[in-house]
């Protein structure tokens, strides 16, 4: 069944210096073994203009959970997690099978 490994990503100290590791997060990311495609996104602030929860999203897509699986034990999983811990943001990751 297709997965998809969603990243919940909380908001970071400094915007714009997120955003310069997070552009190598993401281009690490799409080098994943047997990934189908990857989807980034940013969340809105609330309409007071204050944030939310979570500030990015990366949805990566496999077609299997065994691809997944497998994906997130190579190096490029060290470059992609370590990169979102070393811009100390909290991170939530879920598998999902795609109904």
């Amino acid at each position: 069944m297709p997965t998809k490994i969603t990243l919940v990503i909380g908001n970071p100290a400094s915007s714009d210096e997120f955003e310069k590791v997070y552009s190598e997060v993401l281009a690490a990311a799409k080098t994943f073994p047997k990934l189908q495609r990857a989807e980034s996104a940013k969340v809105w602030p609330k309409e007071d203009g204050t944030a939310t929860p979570a500030y990015r999203t990366l949805d990566l897509y496999f077609d299997s959970y065994e691809d997944a699986s497998a994906a997130v034990a190579t190096p490029v999983a060290g470059t992609v997690f370590g990169g979102l811990q070393g811009a100390q943001v909290t991170i939530t990751g879920l598998f999902s099978d795609i109904e």
